[in-house]
């Protein structure tokens, strides 16, 4: 067993105490933390000092954060613990059901529902019966059989709002989804009696075995083929928590033998372009996914959509593309580049694809207007612009996809922009 040296702790023995707990609750809400790195946390904050919040923060963080998807929860989780001089109130408000009306005052902020989860792990969130308020206790009963169940709920629940169970769930809803697609005609043919084709070698090869006789004339018919599918998917920080739900869909339509496509390819961009293609072929997704995560070093990092497909249409697409390639999309829109560039570019991206469609997680609110540069840059040379924000906008896309032309919100949007 290995032994540790003492510690020089701090002064108070409860900041150690509150690390502990602190480390716990991050273990809860998913992150890798043992116990060599809590007294690694330790050793830090007495070696730095407890006098700037700012300073404890990053201490905390550099020793108890290993991957960068994991930022955003220990951000969530700081704040709830460290900040808030009343945070297990808080959480237990927010944990408890309540009935506000139609809705909510407050939707949760991306991963709050799951730092709230962790730091409430054993907490009993029922409000203890004492003296008269156990005796007075009002029961209302309320009739459920009209609302809506709970995996209906799951399926349009925001994938920023979902705690680590829902989330758990969601991707096996998304791992039963496909994603079909229609083949198309090549300019090969195949024997077919009743083709519309006539079929002038096989039936001069026929002849000749005949002694230049001609019996009957040989016909063929376009032989299918099956397009590729091109996923451009971007993981900057304001898109993580969706684009890492979108592969996990992703990974189940490249390894589902029956959805159609000749190839899955993959690339994910925020500040740089990466090819991830050969890592969804992994059958294990979480496998596949950490791999991916590995190859793609600017996860949760800035935007440059236009570099990025300068980059893809430059070294990837007579690569990838082929003839009749559909292109998914997946971003926000929102970047702070030229857009002269992003403009051309995605004409460009537009015109070597059969279909072009754009997922934008910001159409999940109901008063979303084109007013971005990026993103009216980009409107123009899409043939479809889709919500990708749940597991039903998912099922929405696949059905999208299976019955051929289907603009989404484009002519809406495009109306707005005065287009």
């Amino acid at each position: 067993m290995t032994e540790y040296a003492p510690l020089d702790l701090p002064d108070d023995p409860k900041l150690v105490h509150n690390i502990t707990h602190f480390a716990r609750a991050l273990r809860a809400a998913g992150l890798p933390v043992g116990p060599g790195r809590v007294i690694e946390a330790v050793r830090a904050v007495a070696a730095v000092g407890f006098t700037s919040r700012l300073d404890f923060y990053y201490t905390l963080r550099a020793c108890l954060v290993t991957r960068p998807e994991h930022l955003l929860v220990f951000a969530q989780i700081f704040r709830l613990y460290w900040r808030d001089p009343r945070y297990m109130e808080h959480m237990m408000a927010m944990m408890l059901p309540a009935i506000r009306g139609v809705q909510e005052d407050r939707a949760a902020a991306p991963a709050e529902k799951r730092a709230a989860e962790a730091l409430l792990d054993g907490v009993d969130r029922a409000p203890p019966e004492t003296g008269e308020e156990a005796g007075e206790e009002t029961v209302i009963e309320i009739d459920a059989t009209a609302t809506m169940s709970r995996e209906e709920r799951l399926r349009r629940l925001d994938f920023e709002q979902m705690s680590t169970a829902e989330m758990a769930e969601a991707k096996r809803m998304l791992a039963r989804l496909t994603l079909p697609v229609r083949p198309l005609p090549s300019r090969r043919g195949i024997a077919d009696p009743h083709g519309s084709r006539l079929d002038a070698r096989a039936t001069l090869r026929a002849a000749l075995r005949r002694g230049g006789e001609l019996r009957r004339l040989h016909r063929k018919a376009p032989r299918e083929r099956w397009p590729n599918l091109v996923v451009l998917c971007d993981i900057s920080g304001s898109m993580s928590q969706y684009s890492r739900m979108v592969l996990h869909f992703l990974h189940a339509v490249a390894n589902h033998k029956g959805a159609g496509w000749a190839r899955v390819h993959a690339f994910t961009f925020g500040t740089r372009l990466t090819n991830i293609t050969r890592h969804l072929a992994t059958r294990d997704v979480d496998a596949a996914l950490a791999a991916a995560g590995r190859e793609a070093q600017d996860w949760e990092g800035g935007t440059r959509i236009g570099a990025a497909l300068h980059d893809f249409n430059r070294d990837w697409s007579r690569r990838v593309m082929g003839a009749g390639a559909v292109v998914l999309l997946i971003t926000d829109g929102l970047d702070r580049e030229e857009a002269g560039q992003l403009s051309r570019e995605m004409e460009r991206l537009h015109l070597s694809a059969r279909r072009l469609i754009w997922l934008n997680p910001l159409l999940r609110w109901e008063g979303f207007a084109p007013r971005a540069a990026g993103i009216r840059a980009m409107l123009p040379h899409v043939d479809a612009f889709r919500a990708g924000h749940s597991v039903a906008t998912l099922e929405e896309l696949a059905e999208a996809l299976s019955r051929g032309e289907d603009g989404g919100e484009k002519a809406r949007l495009m109306a707005a922009m005065g287009g």
